[in-house]
This record gives structure tokens, C-alpha cells and sequence, in this order.
């Protein structure tokens, strides 16, 4: 792979990187020149250790990205605070869908509507039986002037409720009954069979709406979703080397003591797709692979863990370069899943990076250390966005193999005994003595 260092594309991948940054294009002796690699302006003069080659640094310029050059940003699926940015439009019947599903609907709706439900399925309970009991006490005479409550007694007049005047009386009787208040003043007599059958049945709705709505707001309360407030998600990802792979980085951790129990890490890439047949996938989902250090996606999850996609043959990412990832229109979805230790609820934490929330050539910095005052691993999060910079090839993980070759064939060079550098023998050896005979005598 031959290429100029004053070429368009060479110029182009160096404008991508900030001012103190150096690309290395030493020639070696085959003519050949190694994928670009950047590496931070420090010191006056650079080696590159591919073939030793010393390379002046250039003095300090204004460099700026390419003119014209935007991003382009592809809209979100998925919010960075895990909402679904889906909008669903044009649904046949869907008020007898969801009244069919009360209890999870209210569960859904925001707070103010649920309050609302609350209240007024008690209002109304109230005033409706509220009328019940004022028309049994009106069809029975109660209501009349010489039938009221001062008067029952001149006039040995039995009332179906005892010290019912009028239709507040009712209503306040209503509230009794059903919440089983029990004042004494107003009680039901054995004069009216109806006035015992609609209190008998106001107990039991009024049972059955208690349960219905303090179940609702305790569950809306403890759902699993509020859990993830405290699941974090790095605001970028990041790109960069390890073990000489190109490995897609993100961050995830856990703010609470009680942690996620089997938490599982996926992600998945959302971009376009043309089919052999020329259908286009508009909004196609491809799994991504990812382990975190070494282990697959199931976690240890005692503090934050950098999530590894290696970019390798089986990736989508195989052939974009970091000047693709300016072009490109793709989200990758990140989901944690894992059962809460103190409820033991399942929870779900979702989020999302879009090209602009890549960064290619850098690094997420260590936040773990051992406090020795109060004896155990401290996490700063300050530190959890934080990122440092690093070399790395603005090539694609495919023209790296190409030059390279594979991941395989790397590996098994590396493995070669004869190219491990070992100690010198640093022992000294007494002088070899040749006697008479010509034999060699060593003293010990």
C-alpha cells in the first residue's frame, strides 16, 4: 500500500486531528508506508518505532478542520436519557386499547393525569352514591317536613337512615359508609331492604377502588424505571488500540451501594441497508459483540466498566475509518439489564451515541485507586467523562489488516520465541587457562 504524504487524503486525515498532533510518514527501506499514525507534538524530535526513523517536529501551526466539512447527525431512536423517541400515529381504536388496559395506562401516565384518575374515582363514588341514598330516602318520605329527623319522634315516623335532611346528609353519610368512618349520628335501619343491599354494595366498590388506586400509585412509585437515574452511561464513545486491535469503547456505572445483580451489557447499531434485491432497510439493527475486560457482556458489576466492541472481521465497523465516521448516518444503542439487589425488580438502562458522539484517537482515564486512609476502592466520577488522547490510526480496521495482515497472523509472529528480547547473561566468567597438553582448565 503505497501512499503520499502530500496527497489530498493524506492532507485530509491531518486536518482531522487537533494542532499539537504529528503524523508520522517515515519511509522504511521497502518503500511501503504504514497506516497514519499520529502521535502528540512533546519533544522537538519523534522516532517512530516501526523503523526508527527520527522526525522533526514542525513548528506550531493554526490548523483547522476542513472548510465545509459538518457531521452528519442522524436523529436519535434512543434519548441519552433512555426515553424512545417514537411517535405512534394513526391507530385503529386505540381509546378501547388502552381503557382494556386500565392499570398499566394509568401506570404509564404522568403523574398529574394519575392524580386526577385518583381523585375523581373517589369524588364521583362519593356522589353517586350520595344520590342512591337520596333517592331511597325520598321515595320512602324521609325528605318530607313532618318525616324529618326533629320530627320523627312526635310523629313515630321510622326513616330508612336515621338524621337525613337533605341531599349534603347524603352525601356525608355516603363517605361514612364507604370508608367505613362510623360517626354513629347517621345509621341505617331495617325499615328499607334497598337502603341494606346499597350499603352492603357501596362497601365493596369502595374496597375495590381503594385497592385499584393505591395499587396503581404504589407500583407507579417502585417501577424499575426510576432505578435507572442512577445507571450512567459515558456521553462518549470513544476509539482507539488495545492489544493492537481498533476497539469501539463506551463507559457504564452504577451510583447506588446495592447493586445490579446478572447485569448484561448489549449493544446494537441502527443505520441504513441496501438488500441484494435493492430493498432499503432504512432503520436496520445489527448485535454488537462486546465484552468488557476480557469477559463477555455478563458483568461483575461492583464499579464502572469500560464496554469493548473489537472492531474486527465479523464487525460492521470493519471498514470505517475515521474520516468515514464524519460522513456516515448510524445511532448504536447501548442496553443494561440486570435484576435490582434490593427489590429484586428487573431494570432496564438505555442510551445512545451518534457519530458526532464518537471520538476517534482517544481514551477513557482509570477512576479506581485504593484509599489507604479509609481502607477501600474509591471511584471518582469526576473523572468518568473524562478522556485523554492517544495514537491511533486513522484507517479502518480493514486497511490496518491489509497492511498488517491479520489479527491471526500478528499473533502468531508475536508468539515466535526467537523475536522475545531476554537479559543478557550478566555473570562474569573466569578466563579460560590452556595448560601444557593443550586442555583448557576452568577454576570454580
Amino acid at each position: 500500500m503505497h501512499a503520499d504524504p502530500e496527497s489530498p487524503a493524506c492532507r485530509e486525515e491531518t486536518q482531522l486531528l487537533p494542532d499539537e498532533w504529528l503524523k508520522v510518514k517515515a519511509v522504511p527501506a521497502n518503500g511501503n508506508l504504514s497506516p497514519g499514525v499520529y502521535y502528540p507534538t512533546v519533544s522537538k524530535r519523534f522516532v517512530d518505532p516501526r523503523n526508527q526513523a527520527v522526525v522533526p517536529s514542525p513548528s506550531p501551526t493554526n490548523r483547522s478542520h476542513r472548510h465545509g466539512a459538518t457531521r452528519r447527525t442522524r436523529r436519535r431512536a434512543i434519548l441519552k436519557n433512555g426515553e424512545c423517541n417514537i411517535l405512534k400515529s394513526r391507530i385503529s381504536q386505540r381509546r378501547m386499547r388502552f381503557l382494556q388496559d386500565m392499570f398499566t395506562t394509568l401506570v404509564d401516565a404522568q403523574w398529574r393525569w394519575t392524580l386526577l384518575v385518583f381523585t375523581l374515582s373517589f369524588i364521583l363514588s362519593w356522589l353517586g352514591f350520595a344520590l342512591i341514598w337520596w333517592l331511597i330516602s325520598f321515595t320512602h318520605g324521609d325528605l318530607e317536613e313532618e318525616h324529618l329527623p326533629p320530627m320523627q319522634e312526635a310523629s313515630n315516623w321510622k326513616p330508612c337512615v336515621f338524621n337525613i335532611y337533605d341531599f349534603t346528609s347524603c352525601f356525608l353519610f355516603s363517605i361514612e359508609t364507604q370508608h367505613t368512618i362510623g360517626y354513629g349520628s347517621r345509621t341505617t335501619t331495617e325499615e328499607c331492604p334497598e337502603a341494606i343491599f346499597i350499603m352492603c354494595l357501596q362497601s365493596i366498590v369502595g374496597v375495590m377502588i381503594q385497592a385499584f388506586m393505591v395499587g396503581i400509585v404504589f407500583a407507579k412509585m417502585t417501577r424499575p424505571k426510576h432505578r435507572t437515574q442512577t445507571l450512567l452511561f459515558s456521553k462518549y464513545a470513544v476509539v482507539c488500540q488495545r492489544d493492537g486491535e481498533l476497539c469501539l469503547m463506551f463507559r457504564v456505572g452504577d451510583l447506588r451501594k446495592s447493586h445490579i445483580i446478572g447485569a448484561s451489557v448489549r449493544a446494537q447499531l441502527i443505520r441504513s441497508r441496501t438488500t441484494k434485491e435493492g430493498e432499503m432497510l432504512s432503520h436496520y439493527q445489527t448485535e454488537l459483540e462486546l465484552n468488557a475486560d476480557g469477559c463477555d457482556s455478563n458483568l461483575f458489576f461492583i464499579w464502572p466498566i469500560t464496554m469493548v466492541h473489537r472492531i474486527n472481521a465479523e464487525s460492521p465497523f470493519y471498514g470505517v475509518s475515521a474520516a468515514d465516521v464524519l460522513q456516515e448516518r448510524f445511532e448504536i444503542v447501548v442496553i443494561l439489564e440486570g435484576t435490582i439487589e434490593s427489590t429484586g425488580q428487573t431494570t432496564q438502562a438505555r442510551s445512545s451515541y451518534t457519530t458526532s458522539e464518537i471520538m476517534w484517537g482517544h481514551r477513557f482515564v482509570p477512576l479506581v485507586s485504593y484509599n489507604r486512609e479509609r481502607q477501600g476502592y474509591e471511584v471518582d466520577y469526576s473523572k468518568f467523562e473524562e478522556t485523554t488522547q492517544v495514537d491511533t490510526p486513522l484507517c479502518s480496521a480493514k486497511e490496518l489488516d491489509e497492511f498488517y495482515g491479520s489479527q491471526t497472523d500478528r499473533r502468531s509472529i508475536e508468539n515466535v520465541e526467537s523475536l522475545v528480547l531476554k537479559m543478557p547473561d550478566r555473570t562474569p566468567k573466569e578466563p579460560k587457562a590452556e595448560n601444557k597438553d593443550g586442555d583448557y582448565t576452568v577454576t570454580l
